[in-house]
């Protein structure tokens, strides 16, 4: 239940009023039917209402999905939980019920009653702290322009590079900051991006060298705004399982497609005698080798975040894991096992330096803007040597690790243990 009924549920940040981003944090923790109460007079009506558990949030304010979620997970068999500041204690403006304790709010909110006077009288409810961000007031315009600082705050990724974070969120995010007013859809964006991307690689797939240039620089372009469907996706709460395996699949064959192009154009630029008197086509070989590869890497890494990871993306990917304990009797799940590489304080600067940032040469942000430094100086037939040996190595790596990985759960089932899935 959606308390709507309040002026500032009307006030609109990053694209979506109060009153719709507080039913889709609604849905997005569970929630099978919404009543929105947009008016005083509709509280009258709401007796008729039937919901066990019952989730109410006012939406007076900027709420997010964490205010409710805790709350939700620690919700009670027969009882209330009420979601709290972390710091204060207070009351956040959010509650969930379940049994006697539903009927009774709903009989107290169809009176009059403000959902704080009733989640007061819940004596024995759980006081559950909300996570960040969760809520900002929006009462003021100052508090409108922290609301949204606040709620942008989510755009930055655990698993976000020093590149991803100076060079492409700082063109993104104001790319998003526009998209999140427009009915554009992260799904939308993508295949806009899967467009670009198809653009670029038609140009980059010609003989001339500026062409090359230009269709690496649309495709360079494409990353940039492919960074946007996720993030207009986080914060108008629309992410879904589908729109991320869409991206995903862009992603992919985005790469493949570039490095076919690549390959392409140097078998036009540079022609078999670059290689003397070969009896076949070195490039075409290479393009072919290539995509055996890629495919092999694909393959690899998608088993791994789909039956062992639970993810679909493809930056959970987990080289090793370890078994715990499962839900039930006599099962098992695999957890990705932390890495962790000690670095020795008296190590020289330059190899710290080195230790640190050298992982970012094989991620796909760092490749676009190589292959694109490499095509502006006519090196895109090292630019495509580069592709064509990295995807080999890669292919290599997470082939042993796939093995392994295959190996480790089928010891678990010949041990008679049952493999939970993620």
């Amino acid at each position: 239940m959606v308390l709507a009924d309040d002026p500032l549920a009307r006030v609109r940040i990053a694209g979506l009023s109060a009153r719709e981003r507080a039913i889709r944090v609604a849905r997005k923790v569970g929630a099978t039917r919404v009543t929105v109460v947009d008016e005083p007079a509709a509280r009258g009506q709401l007796e008729r209402a039937r919901s066990a558990p019952l989730l109410v949030i006012r939406a007076d304010q900027l709420v997010h999905t964490p205010l409710v979620q805790p709350m939700v997970g620690a919700l009670p068999g027969d009882g209330a939980a009420l979601a709290v500041d972390p710091e204060s204690g207070a009351y956040a403006g959010a509650f969930v019920a379940t049994g006697a304790a539903a009927v009774r709010a709903i009989a107290e909110l169809a009176a009059g009653a403000s959902d704080a006077a009733i989640a007061a009288g819940f004596a024995d409810a759980a006081r559950v702290p909300h996570g960040e961000p969760a809520r900002a007031p929006i009462g003021t315009p100052a508090a409108r322009r922290a609301a949204h600082r606040a709620l942008y705050r989510i755009l930055i990724k655990p698993q976000d590079n020093a590149i991803t974070r100076y060079v492409y969120r700082p063109v993104s995010f104001p790319l998003t900051r526009l998209l999140v007013w427009t009915p554009i859809t992260p799904n939308q964006i993508s295949y806009l991006v899967a467009a670009i991307v198809a653009l670029g690689c038609w140009v980059a797939a010609h003989a001339s060298n500026r062409a090359a240039l230009a269709g690496t620089a649309i495709v360079l372009a494409a990353s940039y705004l492919d960074c946007c469907d996720g993030e207009v996706a986080r914060v108008k709460l629309l992410s879904s399982r589908l729109g991320a395996w869409i991206d995903t699949v862009v992603d992919e064959l985005s790469s493949v497609g570039y490095m076919v192009a690549l390959g392409w154009h140097c078998h036009l630029a540079y022609g078999p005698g670059f290689f003397g008197a070969p009896p076949v086509d070195p490039w075409e070989v290479a393009i072919a080798a290539s995509l055996v590869t890629y495919a092999g890497t694909i393959y690899c890494i998608y088993y791994n975040i789909v039956v062992a990871v639970g993810s679909a993306n493809s930056q959970d990917y987990a080289g090793k894991f370890d078994v715990v304990p499962g839900a039930q009797p006599n099962t098992v799940r695999l957890r990705p096992a932390a890495v962790a590489i000690a670095t020795p304080r008296e190590l020289p600067p330059a190899l710290r330096w080195l230790a640190t940032y050298a992982p970012y040469v094989v991620r796909r942000d760092f490749i676009s803007w190589g292959a694109l430094v490499l095509a502006a100086v006519h090196w895109t037939h090292v630019a495509f040597a580069l592709l064509v040996a990295g995807g080999a190595v890669t292919c290599v790596i997470v082939t042993v690790d796939h093995v392994r990985l295959r190996s480790l759960r089928r010891s678990l089932e010949r041990k008679g243990f049952v493999v939970e899935s993620p």
